[in-house]
């Protein structure tokens, strides 16, 4: 024992516990000041402290103006909601106001964090900082009891909404490899962050916030100057997005972090004016609303809040009930997007439980600042909380037809068809199909060149179809399910999500090719028809063969993996650049558009040589991003020898890049825009109805009894019963 004393308390071990001490701080201080330094040189991203020309101190009397202001509005609100509005107006006034000045409504509904600021003499908003006076900590509930106190800021800064991806399993997503995504030890970072999308024609790293300068029209050439960019739907203030959470090592810096729109979800009376670029010496960001008047008003997230963002994706920027689009900036106005890229809005006038009350987080129940999706997903959207369900049944259970004459015949349907199926019944009639971004249109009313949307519709089999889904997706969007019972062809990577064959839908795209022809004299009106309508014409007979074998060999288990029922799926393609030296059967690589050169100069080549030169887009090219995700990338995107990193772009001029439709439809999950009345069952059950049961795989027997709905309802069958069913359908 003394042996081991002496030998601790020697000179020597002092001297290596001395020295030891020494290296941990010195790797400490390097990776708490130097490897910042180093990452924003490595990724060509800036980072510094940031301010806002909203956040402004108030003296005490504009405090106690503003509080008198704020709680007569609320009081107004709610005392006006109650009072009938069927009687005289004078006496309704009187009533309204003897109303909103009682105790009992003033104590109801007066702003809560009045009294807070008034007290704390906060009289200043400066972001978080402001926030974590008092919220340092939260209590997060958790699904299954479980309470747990966890640090508020860095809550926020782990969820989707700020990080925009994750690097954890939990994906119902498969790669075209046969792998689960990110479920086997190599797990990469993987969502909105760092992904080309067909819809924006970017992402993140390259869009995050552009300032476009617009001729539009109507103000006879001048230039105005408008904002676009990723950053205007996401709460993070910063010049870039927070990429520094890819790695496995490392973290926001803390002006990052102070950059927080915690606002934007939180507030009553956040003013999204205040949503717009502006560009100082470190670059561009985006402005945001830090006002007093919007903190006062902090209270419990309604759907208005996240409306302000998520109406953009659901109803789109042009949905005569997207009230943020009717807010697009003080100065440097946003763009609008003029098609809706789900066409699903969730307001009280185009769905049932939005007109009930029902807000969001009734069903995507937050724990903390974690917000579930649902277990179901068949795009690469990270989800905070993969493993909770948020589904129809959670409120309406299994059997949720109890009203109808035909309700043992209707609950029989849901063992085969999901809620949304019959009470889906369109979608917006902008809502996209087809864009293409390779040939340009100018708009003379905002003054930009923009994407062409070869192909608009919200109908049945035209903008959405109906497809097997069981909960999981590929790497590219496309829903996997099967027909339990039927023939065995089902095989949608080949069929459903690879062909448009409607007739009105294909005169509609050759019409609009032709109308393309007039400024593209080069464009061949059938090559152009057949590639848009029919993209694996786009591959070799090799590359066909090869898509086939790997559908075959490793997605059958995930097409058939738990139970599937037909879902509505909106369905969308586009025609962007791809560098072909990293494609496979089911696409190539593709390059994101810079957003102020493609729509000011109508040059999308252009637009993709400065997205590509931007040293993000460069590392991607280089070994330390070939090992640390690229590879695994392109395993999952069906090219199975790995990311070849030959930069593009040589002497400033594209190589091996070239311009494609995707190989196939994406297929995005439509939830919202419920109608509380279905279809008729006529609808789908007849000759002529919505509803290809053959291509769904049934036999042509089955098919045949399924368009006989006078059969069907004589026998008690439906399409979720095998064909002699008795009275109750049974659930195969």
């Amino acid at each position: 024992m003394s042996t081991l004393t002496e030998i601790l308390t020697s000179a020597t071990s002092k001297r290596r516990f001395i020295q030891l001490a020494g290296l941990l701080l010195a790797l400490f201080l390097a990776y708490k000041f130097l490897y910042p330094l180093f990452f924003d040189a490595y990724v060509g991203k800036a980072n510094a402290p940031l301010s806002y020309n909203s956040s402004r101190e108030l003296t005490a009397i504009e405090f106690e103006a503003l509080a008198r202001e704020l709680s007569e509005e609320a009081r107004l609100e709610k005392a006006a909601a109650v009072v009938s509005e069927d009687q005289d107006p004078f006496a309704r006034q009187v009533k309204t106001e003897i109303l909103m000045n009682t105790p009992s409504v003033v104590s109801a509904v007066e702003p809560k964090h009045i009294e807070y600021f008034r007290e704390a003499g906060i009289r200043q908003y400066k972001g978080p900082e402001t926030c974590l006076r008092c919220h340092q900590t939260i209590t997060v509930n958790h699904g299954n009891g479980e309470l747990k106190t966890v640090n508020t800021l860095e809550d926020i800064v782990n969820s989707v909404h700020f990080k925009f991806q994750t690097s954890a399993g939990g994906f119902s997503t498969y790669g075209y490899d046969g792998r689960q995504v990110n479920a086997g030890p190599h797990k990469i970072p993987v969502g909105k962050i760092d992904r080309a999308c067909g819809i924006p024609g970017s992402f993140t790293w390259t869009g995050w916030a552009a300032l476009v300068e617009s001729r539009p029209e109507a103000a006879g050439g001048e230039v105005e100057v408008r904002s676009e960019g990723c950053g205007q739907c996401h709460i993070g203030g910063n010049y870039q997005p927070a990429t520094e959470k890819m790695m496995p090592i490392g973290d926001v810096p803390d002006s990052a972090k102070e950059g927080i729109d915690c606002l934007i979800c939180h507030s009553r009376t956040y003013d999204m004016n205040k949503r717009y670029v502006i560009k100082d010496d470190k670059g561009t960001r985006w402005n945001q609303d830090r006002s007093m008047r919007a903190a006062l008003t902090v209270a419990e997230i309604r759907n208005d809040n996240c409306l302000r963002c998520h109406q953009h994706n659901m109803g789109g920027d042009i949905y005569a009930h997207n009230v943020a689009a009717t807010q697009l900036g003080d100065e440097n106005q946003r763009l609008l997007h003029h098609g809706a890229k789900r066409g699903n809005p969730f307001s009280p006038q185009d769905d049932v439980h939005a007109a009930a009350g029902i807000q969001c987080t009734d069903c995507h129940v937050p724990e903390g600042h974690k917000i579930p999706r649902g277990r179901m997903g068949v795009d690469l959207v990270a989800n905070d909380l993969p493993d909770v369900d948020v589904t129809c049944a959670s409120c309406h259970s299994e059997a949720p037809h109890n009203n109808s004459e035909d309700k043992a015949l209707l609950n029989g349907h849901i063992a085969r068809m999901a809620c949304e199926t019959c009470h889906i019944k369109e979608l917006e009639h902008n809502s996209v199909v087809l864009r293409d971004w390779v040939h340009p249109t100018w708009n003379a009313e905002e003054g930009v060149w923009e994407y062409t949307d070869i192909y608009q519709s919200g109908e049945p089999g035209k903008g959405f179809k109906f497809l097997w889904f069981n909960g999981n997706g590929t790497f590219l969007a496309n829903a996997l399910g099967n027909n339990p019972e039927g023939t065995g062809d089902y095989n949608p990577l080949m069929n459903q999500m690879v062909t448009i064959d409607d007739p009105e839908a294909l005169a509609k795209i050759r019409a609009a090719a032709e109308k393309l022809k007039e400024t593209y004299p080069e464009i061949d009106v059938d090559a152009y028809v057949k590639k848009a309508t029919d993209p694996l014409s786009q591959l070799t007979p090799e590359m066909l063969a090869k898509r086939r074998e790997m559908i075959d060999q490793n997605l059958k288990a995930a097409m058939n993996d738990g139970d599937s029922r037909i879902y509505p799926f909106k369905i969308f393609n586009a025609m962007m650049y791809e560098d072909m030296g990293n494609q496979g059967p089911f696409g190539a690589m593709i390059l994101p558009f810079d957003y102020a050169t493609y729509y000011e100069s109508g040059d999308p080549k252009a637009a993709v040589q400065v997205a590509i030169s931007d040293p993000i887009v460069k590392r991607m090219y280089q070994q330390v991003f070939k090992l640390y995700m690229m590879d695994e990338f392109m395993y999952y995107f069906g090219v199975m020898d790995g990311w070849k990193p030959n930069y593009p772009l040589v002497n400033g001029e594209l190589v091996n890049v070239e311009p494609h439709w995707m190989r196939q439809m994406g297929t995005l999950m439509v939830n919202h825009g419920i109608q509380g009345k279905g279809r008729e069952c006529k609808e789908c059950h007849d000759p002529n109805g919505i509803m290809d049961f053959a291509a769904l795989a049934y036999s042509p027997e089955r098919v045949a009894e399924l368009q006989d709905l006078e059969g069907l309802k004589q026998s008690g069958s439906s399409v979720g019963s095998s064909s002699q069913a008795s009275a109750t359908p049974s659930n195969p």
